[in-house]
């Protein structure tokens, strides 16, 4: 399912400058803040931007889940070690680009997947380089 970047979040939340401990807290922590827009964070190109809602589980040792929303940006070049969105056969699949001499390479981040290789599939096309992701937990 692909999500437009469309509405603006037009709302700065606070980001601490402090980076929040996930072990053992210090209780010296200066507690400064500034103001953080979600579509600053984001998206650096907004009419080239778009959210895909991830199904599967290939990449999750690339930290992206099931039911994550990635942000995709069509105006960035794909480069080999880069997570893009690909089309292949018909088929959408978020997969790590990689290269060998016979052609391009869809490569999991899971080790129950294999790595698809496209050679010269005409079906094959990169829509975009994943930017970032967001989870939600409730």
């Amino acid at each position: 399912m692909f999500l437009r970047s469309q509405p603006e979040f037009n709302i700065d939340l606070p980001l601490y400058l402090d980076k929040v401990s996930a072990g053992f807290p210090s209780p010296a922590a200066d507690y400064e803040e500034k103001r953080l827009n979600p579509d600053d964070y984001l998206i650096s190109n907004k009419d080239s931007t778009f959210f895909a809602r991830v199904k599967g589980d290939s990449m999750i040792d690339a930290g992206i889940f099931e039911n994550d929303v990635i942000v995709v940006d069509r105006s960035v070049n794909p480069k080999v070690g880069d997570i893009v969105l690909a089309v292949i056969n018909g088929e959408f699949t978020v997969k790590y680009l990689g290269k060998n001499k016979d052609g391009a390479l869809l490569i999991p981040a899971n080790k129950d997947f294999q790595t698809i290789e496209v050679k010269d599939n005409p079906t094959f096309e990169v829509w975009g380089v994943v930017t970032g992701s967001m989870r939600k937990f409730k």
